[in-house]
């Protein structure tokens, strides 16, 4: 195994396994490709359903891991506007065609051929010590940043910040978040840092004054259908960060005319939504894959200049079944972060 080309990872060996101590030979790096030395890597629920074959398309071994922060060790000899050392991010996206009309068109998220970070085979992800990628979508990081937080804005942060710009919000706009978690947390940051207004829904008054500090100007009653029909046709945009089935046509009430529901949180089961929530008043629902990468680094320089960041728990990556198990058990506030110390 060639020294140069090893790297040292923890990899599911099957669906829903423990995570193992795994060392491979990643090859020769490719013309096109940049090598990181992962300094920290974020976990999502998205790690979790790979990790988990829920969306059956895992491959193992496999190294999860794509909120990626670290240092640019190795360049392929065609890469461009990237040097040895600088300090870069890397989030759900590791490669794309680069030719086709969405990649021309500055929206490589949308390409066909994008392959995920955590694909298994040929790209691994960031639960190890290096990790490759396609140089367009390896992301400068803004001096300032804190790099133990920047982590979970390359894929929760940039899934939360894209339909601001998919839908052309700005300050006059009043926006509602559902689901206060991962997600949510850092939708009601970025939304308040854009000069919106600001409504969560939650129904956990326990929960109330961590969401005033998050960034929230309202919060709303989810359970309760008088606070619904007080809010009827006040919102421009509602974005969904869960993963569960609610009453899709009770949210489509709140929209006014040409109101969006967008949703980011990947609920398995069909949206029941009913033909006149979208024909009366216009309104539309949709969706978005994380971002491109002028996108992401729309979204990075943002965050730091506003000073916009996720509310983190730090583990070791030896300790990484551990963080794995905090986060299954519903107890992460609100990210977890790995450092790498291999």
């Amino acid at each position: 195994m060639s020294s140069e080309n090893q790297i040292k990872a923890y990899a599911a060996h099957s669906a829903g396994a423990q995570l193992e101590r795994y060392d491979f030979d990643a090859g020769e790096l490719k013309s096109d490709e940049v090598e990181i030395r992962v300094d920290y890597c974020g976990i999502c629920h998205s790690d979790l359903s790979m990790i988990n074959n829920e969306w059956g398309m895992s491959q193992y071994p496999l190294v999860a891991g794509h909120e990626i922060v670290g240092e640019v060790v190795r360049l392929g000899n065609a890469v461009k506007g990237l040097k040895v050392g600088q300090k870069v991010g890397l989030g759900w996206t590791a490669e794309s065609c680069q030719h086709c009309d969405p990649c021309i068109g500055g929206k490589a998220n949308l390409c066909h051929s994008t392959m995920p970070t955590i694909a298994g085979v040929p790209h691994q992800g960031g639960f190890a010590d290096k990790v490759r990628a396609q140089w367009q979508w390896v992301i400068p990081l803004p001096e300032g940043i804190d790099l133990s937080k920047a982590g979970p804005l390359l894929c929760g942060g940039i899934t939360v910040f894209e339909p601001l710009l998919q839908h052309n919000i700005n300050a006059s706009h009043k926006v509602g978040v559902i689901g206060i978690g991962g997600l949510g947390h850092m939708a009601l940051g970025f939304f308040k840092a854009w000069g919106c207004e600001v409504t969560a829904f939650s129904s956990n008054p326990a929960k109330h004054e961590e969401i005033y500090a998050m960034g929230a100007d309202k919060i709303l009653n989810s359970r309760q259908p008088e606070a619904f029909a007080a809010a009827k046709g006040t919102f421009d945009l509602i974005v969904s960060t869960v993963n569960v089935k609610l009453d899709w046509n009770a949210y489509m009430s709140l929209l006014k005319p040409e109101g969006k529901l967008h949703i980011v949180g990947a609920t398995l089961e069909p949206l029941d939504i009913h033909a006149f929530s979208l024909i009366s008043g216009q309104k539309a629902v949709a969706g978005s894959p994380t971002g491109s990468p002028i996108q992401l680094r729309t979204m990075i320089e943002f965050a730091a200049r506003k000073q916009v960041e996720p509310i983190t728990e730090l583990f070791p990556m030896s300790q990484v079944n551990q963080a794995i198990e905090h986060l299954e058990s519903g107890k992460a506030r609100y990210r977890i972060v790995l450092k790498n110390d291999f």
